[in-house]
């Protein structure tokens, strides 16, 4: 930049070649201007306009692209949420139809065995209401006078104290009569066999006579209980032995 006193005498000098009659020309203070050199040119401001431009760009670019990114983020991990719950679901829905189907089975399967049972039970009925018909058509019946049944007793027992532990029992059981027979349950006989064809072990004739079921009583009681008291101690607490 050209300094003001500079200037000024460029001034002086080109007024007193030009013959101008000794006086100063005016001069001008230029001291605080800018020379138009400094200023860009038009291709040097495009330039540099360019640049803030494409920089501009640039930068929205990156903030787009970032954006894009958050967004596509958001979005795999709402996906990722939805899948989770979406699998959870179906899982719960499969465990829940395993149970239901496993508990259908498990009462059809009860259902079964509840069958198998009473068609069991129904075959032992049938089976020993056969045998008892057929023992008592093969077996003649047995004279018994009045006490006769409790003297034979007595004497098949042998213990006097024993005896009366027994007499007690049968005497619940069937009130010494050798023919009782249950309706509900199909015991049978002076101490209420069930079956009454268990009888059988102590005599073919263990319907018609009270001297076999006698025996196969007092061996039940002894092998079970120890001996009729035995028995009968705990006929008194359960009122069945």
């Amino acid at each position: 930049m050209a300094s003001a006193t500079a200037v000024t005498a460029v001034g002086a000098v080109v007024g007193m070649a030009a013959g101008s009659e000794g006086k100063v020309t005016q001069t001008v203070d230029v001291a605080g201007a800018t020379l138009l050199a400094e200023v860009p040119s038009g291709a040097q401001a495009q330039t540099i306009s360019d640049n803030i431009g494409q920089q501009a760009s640039a930068q929205q670019a990156s903030a787009d692209a970032a954006a894009k990114a958050a967004a596509e983020q958001k979005a795999a991990e709402e996906a990722a949420r939805q899948q989770a719950a979406a699998d959870a679901q179906a899982k719960a829905d499969a465990q829940a139809k395993a149970d239901a189907e496993k508990a259908e089975a498990d009462k059809a399967a009860k259902a079964a065995d509840e069958k198998r049972k009473a068609d069991e039970a129904a075959a032992n009925r049938s089976k020993s209401r056969s045998a008892m018909t057929a023992v008592e058509d093969s077996a003649p019946p047995v004279s018994v006078s009045p006490g006769s049944v409790q003297d034979q007793a007595r004497q098949i027992v042998g213990n006097d104290a024993q005896f009366q532990c027994f007499s007690q029992i049968v005497k619940r059981e069937s009130g010494w009569d050798y023919t009782a027979t249950n309706k509900s349950s199909g015991a049978y006989g002076l101490v209420q066999a069930l079956p009454g064809t268990k009888m059988a072990s102590a005599g073919a004739d263990w319907r018609t006579n009270p001297s076999t079921q006698i025996k196969w009583g007092l061996s039940y009681m002894n092998s079970r209980y120890g001996s009729p008291c035995g028995a009968w101690s705990f006929w008194q607490s359960h009122h069945w032995y």
